[in-house]
């Protein structure tokens, strides 16, 4: 009897302590100093999650050395490993790194101009040069045109299109994305080298790597951040046993 009360002592001993040391963490997330809406804020060690409000603001509970990601599509994720003085602090800042835009295609298109026809007055005009350069036929007076004679101004401007035509290359289709362009699209550059330890020579080898796996297919139609995170760690394990 006495240890099975010994024992309901000690349980309840540890969960008041382990309740305890669960402490409520608030900050702000900002990019180049404008608060970010809408961030998911993620504690992956508790598995637990919130959302920055519209100033930037959040609210978590953490303990000391709980890991929180911070995940907007527009932006490079940020991983921050909770120490006790940022528990003290009470009220961190995270500043987030705006990913680089990618330009769409440009199409180009054809603008028909409407026709305008020519006013009596031009019409008069045009038939009084027509006639005048006619009046050889009646004078016999050669003014240097040769009548009928080929437009070699309009022969040149239909040659410049012919080869306009030619040098015009057809449009490239945007090419698919592939699990490495999107892992480094996603994580930003210290990711490789703080969190998985690797060297710089090592991360186009690990990224080979990690795409033999056909999982990779699975992970870049999900897009999930964290099931991207835990397969790189996975991956990385076993990059490590590799060597």
């Amino acid at each position: 009897m006495r240890v099975k009360l010994l024992t309901t002592i000690s349980f309840f001993t540890y969960q008041l302590t382990f309740s305890q040391s669960e402490k409520l963490l608030t900050g702000k997330v900002l990019s180049q100093n404008i608060p970010l809406n809408k961030v998911e804020v993620i504690n992956k060690t508790a598995q637990t999650s919130t959302r920055t409000n519209e100033l930037g603001e959040f609210s978590i509970l953490v303990r000391p050395k709980d890991s929180l990601l911070f995940f907007s599509k527009d932006y490079f994720f940020k991983r921050l490993k909770i120490s006790q003085e940022n528990i003290d602090q009470n009220d961190i800042v995270v500043n987030m790194i705006l990913k680089p835009e990618e330009l769409d295609e440009v199409l180009i298109t054809n603008i028909k101009f409407p026709h305008v026809s020519s006013t009596p007055q031009v019409s008069d005009s045009i038939a009084s040069i027509k006639a005048s350069s006619n009046l050889s036929k009646y004078t016999g007076v050669y003014d240097g045109t040769i009548t009928n004679g080929m437009n070699f101004i309009a022969m040149g401007e239909g040659l410049i299109r012919l080869f306009k035509k030619e040098k015009e290359k057809p449009k490239k289709k945007t090419p698919e994305l592939d699990f490495k362009t999107f892992v480094e699209s996603t994580c930003p550059l210290d990711f490789f080298t703080k969190d998985l330890k690797l060297n710089s020579d090592q991360k186009a080898l690990f990224l080979e790597f990690c795409t033999a796996d056909p999982q990779s297919e699975i992970i870049l139609k999900k897009k999930n951040l964290l099931y991207t995170m835990d397969f790189l760690f996975a991956k990385n394990e076993e990059f490590k046993k590799l060597k």
